[in-house]
């Protein structure tokens, strides 16, 4: 198993999880990820998003509704790269919810690493 790595991206802090690390799959594993940030100094979250569960793309579950909350309340930011289509294309409330966490600087669901290459570049 490959671990998480403290990175420093355009001036950025960045703890950049591993593909195969544990599941984003409640208030629990975000307080986890947000705990491993602070305590390496990271102010962003970097998973792929092979790592975010099912359950957190179902809105009804109330599972992004609780990581999301808890990564606001700590200030510290999340980006979740990689593909998300096959979610997208199951909800209309998903796609909205990510495109409005798109448009602020704190939650991100972005494609690639270029992608947040350019969000950070835009933050600084």
């Amino acid at each position: 198993m490959t671990t998480d790595t403290l990175v420093t991206l355009h001036d950025v802090p960045v703890l950049r999880c591993a593909p195969d690390g544990p599941a984003l799959d409640g208030e629990q594993s975000a307080l986890d990820l947000i705990g491993d940030a602070m305590g390496q100094g990271a102010e962003l979250v970097v998973l792929p998003a092979s790592r975010v569960a099912d359950a957190f793309f179902q809105l009804r579950s109330g599972v992004a509704g609780a990581v999301l909350q808890k990564f606001v309340a700590y200030r510290v930011r999340l980006a979740v790269i990689g593909d998300l289509s096959h979610h997208l294309a199951d909800s209309s409330a998903l796609r909205d919810l990510v495109h409005e966490t798109n448009q602020g600087g704190h939650i991100w669901f972005l494609p690639d690493d270029d992608a947040l290459a350019a969000r950070l570049r835009g933050t600084r």
